[in-house]
């Protein structure tokens, strides 16, 4: 078991902000941090975050808790491993009251196993120095090689490790009762975690096996769609420089970092994730994506460029002669030439717009349509701070007028104006979108049913999409005039009156609840209306709101 003095000590460092934001993406809401729920769907983000209280809390569903908590509940694990979990995400050595061996140790034994067999096989040797890689890299990124199935079998039993936490944590499978290596004749790539703990193993066949690379299966250690291959050696180079290098494979990141590129690494799977974003934002870091230029690679490039692009992230495509990558101008010499390929990456829009262009066969009317049709989802989904640049853009690489490309998104039947505005509410939303002090305050006090003319800019706001296209226009319209802290305060004093005033009325009028319940309701509405007189904006009310409003 886990000493409680050893997990009371863990508790004191931990960041549940650091934490959360391993899962999901985090936006700051005034001092706190907000999200869309990772436990139950929605589009409007009531996942708050703590940081202060180290707790977190969705409006939504109810889910609540700390940091602990939050990896019992997302990782679907008790609460000792998600001890050991936030252990290994802060770096910090466990004390047991009993000997014990945790999974990760099992991990780093076998690693060991794996580089002195590297050191005792000349063909995997011979394979690894003939792909260029030097000796200093082989040690730098632990490059091991695995043998026979009952090889390991036989280390594994000499050890006197269990069988059970070895096919737990990927390195074994298990059919019929019977344990068998999943790596086998195969050059081994320790995957580590940011803090250099190894979760999982990838392979390298020296063999011909059809299955060129495999990686360890999906175990509570391991996620391959959320991890990046490199990312402990990379990880101080990226948030010093602000920009990462993402490629396809192992050796392009070894040969990479062996190069000087320090800030490279790799996806374990065909293209990004949704679940690599919150590094890469967190990091505040552009993405060059250096793929292989073949068709898979051509399609992750793609895929990935699309996802970076609708997440706001700046970057571009490193564009290789056709058969070359990363690994290969380097063990060719062409460092410089490398270099400048990274410098002169292709804007991710361009790519994108470009790719559209090769996809279809641009002289046959319904292909260009349905390439116009393409691009104008991506153009939607993209910044609009940016979309007139864009939308320029697009209609030259596809050489169609620059009219295809309006955008209506949201809804939006046109661009908004002052004569179409609630001067009031456009106003308070201003205020609030200038002043976040001001936000914070409305929070869970105002809800969205309270402005009638604009509901939906306020429900914008509320989720922290401060760079809506709708929002970034009232902020821009000099018409519409921000009000102070205390005018807002009366404005939200007398909307909530207004809106309680509509509720009393249905609750009078319903004929679907009993006359007790009628009472109930209508004394917990006047007491609302009793603190808002005395001007006090208080919570809302869920259970009134949920019936009637």
């Amino acid at each position: 078991m886990i000493k409680t003095e050893s997990i009371e000590s863990l508790k004191q460092i931990i960041d549940i902000v650091d934490v959360v934001g391993n899962y999901v993406e985090l936006k700051k809401y005034g001092s706190n941090f907000k999200a869309c729920c990772p436990f139950h769907a929605e589009k409007t983000p009531s996942f708050v975050v703590s940081s202060t209280k180290g707790i977190f809390h969705c409006f939504g569903c109810h889910a609540s808790g700390d940091a602990i908590k939050f990896v019992q509940d997302y990782e679907k694990i008790g609460y000792a491993e998600a001890i050991e979990k936030l252990a290994d995400m802060f770096n910090f050595k466990l004390e047991y009251t009993t000997a014990q061996t945790k999974k990760t140790d099992i991990l780093e034994r076998f690693n060991d196993f794996f580089k002195k067999n590297l050191e005792n096989n000349k063909t995997a040797r011979e394979y690894i120095l003939k792909r260029g890689v030097y000796e200093s890299q082989i040690e730098r990124f632990e490059l091991g090689y695995a043998p026979s199935s009952s090889e390991q079998i036989a280390f594994l039993k000499s050890s006197f490790l269990s069988s059970v936490d070895a096919v737990e944590t990927g390195i074994f499978g298990e059919e019929g009762g019977r344990i068998f290596a999943r790596q086998v004749e195969r050059i081994t790539f320790p995957i580590k975690n940011q803090n250099g703990k190894i979760i999982g193993f990838g392979g390298r066949t020296i063999t011909n096996h059809p299955a060129k690379y495999i990686n360890s299966p999906q175990t509570r250690l391991f996620n391959k769609s959320k991890v990046f291959y490199g990312i402990n050696l990379a990880k101080e180079q990226i948030f010093k420089t602000r920009e990462l290098i993402v490629c396809e494979g192992y050796m392009d990141v070894i040969m990479l970092h062996q190069a000087g590129f320090t800030n490279a690494v790799a996806v374990l799977g065909t293209a990004l994730t949704k679940e690599h974003l919150p590094f890469i934002k967190k990091a505040e870091a552009k993405a060059v994506l250096a793929f292989d230029t073949d068709g898979a690679g051509l399609n992750a490039a793609y895929k990935s460029a699309k996802l970076l692009t609708e997440s706001s992230i700046e970057g571009g495509v490193a564009v290789f002669d056709k058969g070359f990558d990363p690994a290969d101008m380097i063990k060719e010499g062409k460092t410089n030439e490398l270099a400048h390929i990274f410098r002169k990456s292709k804007p991710f829009m361009e790519f994108l717009f470009e790719s559209i262009v090769k996809k279809y066969d641009m002289s046959s009317q319904n292909d260009k349509e349905r390439a116009a049709n393409e691009a104008k989802e991506i153009l939607a989904a993209s910044n609009k701070i940016f979309l007139e640049e864009n939308r320029r853009l697009a209609s030259a690489l596809l050489n169609v007028p620059i009219s295809t490309f309006k955008i209506k998104k949201d809804g939006d039947k046109e661009r908004l104006n002052i004569s179409k505005y609630d001067p009031a509410e456009a106003s308070a939303i201003k205020s609030m979108l200038q002043n976040h002090t001001l936000l914070d305050m409305a929070a869970n006090r105002i809800g969205s049913e309270m402005f009638e003319a604009h509901r939906d800019l306020y429900e914008l706001l509320a989720a922290g999409d401060f760079d809506s296209a709708r929002l970034l226009e009232i902020e821009q319209n000099e018409q519409i005039k921000a009000m102070s802290g205390e005018d807002l305060h009366s404005f939200l004093v007398a909307k909530s009156l207004i809106f309680y005033d509509k509720i009393l009325f249905k609750i009078k009028t319903s004929k679907d609840i009993e006359t007790t319940e009628k009472s109930f309701f209508i004394q917990k509405v006047m007491a609302a209306k009793e603190r808002l007189k005395k001007g006090e904006l208080s919570e809302i009310d869920d259970s009134i709101v949920s019936l009637f409003g």
